[in-house]
């Protein structure tokens, strides 16, 4: 059985993909309650999985989690491009006129402004976790609030559904990140589908600097798919670059890592791994 830390209660969207990655297989879930907590356990136990989300097609970047990656010994073991579909979930028999406030994690208010805007006379209340939100109205038997949650996270906590699919946009996914070291590193990475990496580096200060780099990639036929820059604690107007490389040669991909180094300092490599071909323009 697989250990799986994941931030949020049970039922979050964390454990949805999670089970979605390791589709087929028992997992254990680890519930901690932030991203750092997830490094913290992983320090405790060498098999431990974690599974933490990185960027969503509205919201952008979890600049947060980037730091995280960079600081601590897990590395990148592959990828769940998943869709995010929110539900309205309150105690069994409450009717949606009785419903006086709504709870769930602010980024899950936000995508669900218009739903809500249909709501008259509601309050809005802002919560650390989806699942949470969830579990506090059954614990607490908050019969005058909904919350915001998955499907899954309604069903553990024995909640009732008044709305499915409630997100804005429905093109809504979170691309999450799967987390290992050692030997569970090699069991869940599937090396011989390695094409894609996650770096992170630091440039100099001199015009054309990033472009040289980008340029040699681009010699080897590497593709960017991802760029985030975040400024250098302590070094003003300084920044370190995280990006994520597509290929179809790892042979060229490592020739082009050794070619960038007098270009680049401090390079970390946070990751190899298989890239996800969701389709990212399917509902679910």
């Amino acid at each position: 059985m697989k250990r799986v830390a994941i931030q949020g209660g049970v039922g979050a969207y964390h454990e949805i993909a999670a089970r979605e990655y390791f589709k087929g297989e028992e997992l254990e879930i680890v519930p901690c309650s932030t991203f750092k907590d997830i490094f913290i356990e992983a320090e405790k136990d060498p098999d431990l999985i974690g599974i933490m989300a990185i960027e969503n097609t509205i919201a952008g970047s979890l600049l947060q989690n980037h730091d995280l990656l960079k600081l601590n010994k897990l590395q990148i073991a592959g990828e769940q491009k998943q869709r995010i579909s929110h539900s309205l979930a309150v105690l069994p028999g409450v009717k949606i006129d009785e419903v006086q406030e709504v709870m769930s994690h602010p980024m899950a208010l936000m995508q669900c402004e218009e739903f809500l805007d249909t709501l008259t006379g509601i309050k809005i209340v802002e919560h650390d976790d989806t699942a949470l939100a969830a579990r506090d109205i059954k614990e607490k038997n908050m019969r005058s609030t909904a919350a915001i949650c998955s499907s899954l996270a309604a069903k553990i906590y024995g909640l009732d559904i008044l709305a499915e699919g409630i997100e804005t946009n429905k093109r809504n996914f979170t691309r999450f990140l799967i987390l290992a070291k050692g030997d569970m590193l090699r069991e869940v990475q599937k090396e011989n589908n390695i094409n894609k990496s996650s770096l992170v580096f630091i440039l100099p200060h001199n015009e054309g600097s990033l472009s040289k780099v980008l340029s040699v990639l681009s010699f080897y036929g590497i593709n960017l798919t991802r760029i985030q820059s975040l400024p250098i604690v302590g070094r003003e107007w300084e920044y370190q670059f995280y990006i994520d490389l597509t290929f179809s040669d790892y042979n060229r991909y490592k020739q082009s890592i050794d070619a960038i180094m007098p270009l680049i300092s401090n390079l970390k490599v946070l990751g190899e791994y298989r890239e996800e071909k969701h389709k990212m323009n399917q509902d679910q």
